[in-house]
């Protein structure tokens, strides 16, 4: 069953925190729901639909509320969310990347990382500062499979 937390209307740009149905949580704006499929709009993921039966819950935001209930201390980082985006359209093109990535998904360790709603926010947000101090962020990037997409992204 959909949670829908937030009572007002969705207006462009606010961003949400989307809790799927295995727990994984993502940040990203709401673009439409058709057919049963949501359009998400997320800066770290892209553009990707999700079927409604799949989400859990969705809780805005913007304003003053951050994915741990706080006042928000950063904004997004223009800088950062423009190399994500590049770097993921890099990787998207490329079908071993691509399978790699999809590889990650039985990963325990990857999957904690996913379910956490602070690492998710600051993905969102392009907040490095935040990711390169959870320890547990830092060592997800010593996996084998992580290893691998990076030195596939620099060939």
């Amino acid at each position: 069953m959909l949670t829908l937390l937030s009572t007002d209307r969705a207006v462009a740009g606010d961003l949400r925190e989307i809790v799927l149905s295995d727990g994984s949580t993502m940040i990203g704006e709401v673009v439409s729901l058709q057919n049963g499929l949501y359009t998400v709009k997320s800066p770290a993921l892209g553009t990707i639909t999700v079927p409604e039966r799949k989400i859990r819950s969705i809780r805005t935001l913007s304003g003053s509320e951050s994915a741990t209930g706080g006042s928000a201390t950063s904004s997004v980082d223009p800088a950062a969310l423009g190399q994500i985006g590049s770097l993921q359209k890099q990787m998207m093109g490329n079908e071993e990347i691509m399978d790699l990535i999809r590889s990650l998904q039985d990963d325990p360790d990857f999957q904690k990382i996913l379910r956490d709603p602070a690492v998710m926010a600051a993905v969102g947000k392009g907040d490095i500062a935040t990711l390169t101090a959870n320890p547990a962020f830092m060592k997800l990037l010593n996996n084998a499979t992580i290893g691998e997409i990076r030195k596939k992204v620099q060939e």
